[in-house]
């Protein structure tokens, strides 16, 4: 009976929620590009850009290519898992003024280099290469907070403006399934020829950007490499 309880214990422990973020520091995450990630004292993670919005073109109005304004603005950062994952439950909360984007991402193995200034390649960003799951507060479009982006847009209706959400992420080999707030609202197969597993990272999309993250937990079926 003992191997048996052992087995059993085993099963139990690895389907238990556990801490991704110590409400402390950012130990056992790493950020990637131009932004300032920080913790409150509330135990939230609050992401920022380092610009302040500042433009480097001078006064406005500037009168320049489009193009330059737009990989300017568009410049990214995120805050990755230093581990990677395979099959799991992730479990956050997010808080972001009506209007604001942002995004989880998943089993990204470049780890966002391609969204980075000076040269980013939108081609090969996260949700281009892994999966980004939306997260765009209160905006009413084809991918709106909880999709699959690119994949699954998510129904609307059970996302709160200006307030704290819940979202939760199941990942699977053969499919990924999306809750907002308790309810299911996204779920696709993914493309069989993007990675199984990768890092875990939360967004800040722009220069103009703000986000909050909080209660990040994980839950893992299968592990990959640390």
């Amino acid at each position: 009976m003992k191997p048996l309880i052992a087995a059993l214990a085993l099963t139990v422990s690895a389907q238990s929620w556990k801490p991704l973020f110590n409400g402390k520091t950012l130990d056992g995450w790493e950020v990637v590009g131009d932004g300032q990630w920080s913790v409150l004292a509330d135990r939230t993670i609050l992401a920022q850009a380092t610009s302040g919005g500042k433009t480097p073109f001078g006064a406005w109005p500037v009168a320049l290519p489009e193009k330059q304004y737009v990989d300017w603005r568009q410049t990214q950062s995120w805050l990755y898992t230093k581990a990677e994952y395979g099959e799991f439950d992730l479990r956050l909360e997010y808080r972001s003024a009506k209007g604001g984007n942002s995004g989880v991402s998943i089993r990204d193995s470049t780890r966002g280099k391609h969204a980075i200034a000076p040269t980013p390649d939108y081609t090969k960003t996260p949700a281009h290469w892994g999966y980004e799951i939306q997260i765009l507060n209160g905006v009413k479009t084809k991918y709106p907070s909880g999709s699959i982006y690119l994949f699954a847009p998510a129904t609307m209706g059970f996302e709160k403006e200006n307030d704290w959400n819940q979202l939760e992420i199941q990942s699977r080999n053969d499919k990924i399934t999306v809750k907002m707030n308790g309810r299911a609202v996204a779920s696709h197969a993914g493309d069989p020829a993007r990675p199984k597993s990768g890092p875990i990272g939360l967004q800040l999309h722009d220069r103009f950007s703000l986000m909050m993250f909080r209660n990040i937990q994980i839950r893992e079926l299968h592990s990959a490499r640390r």
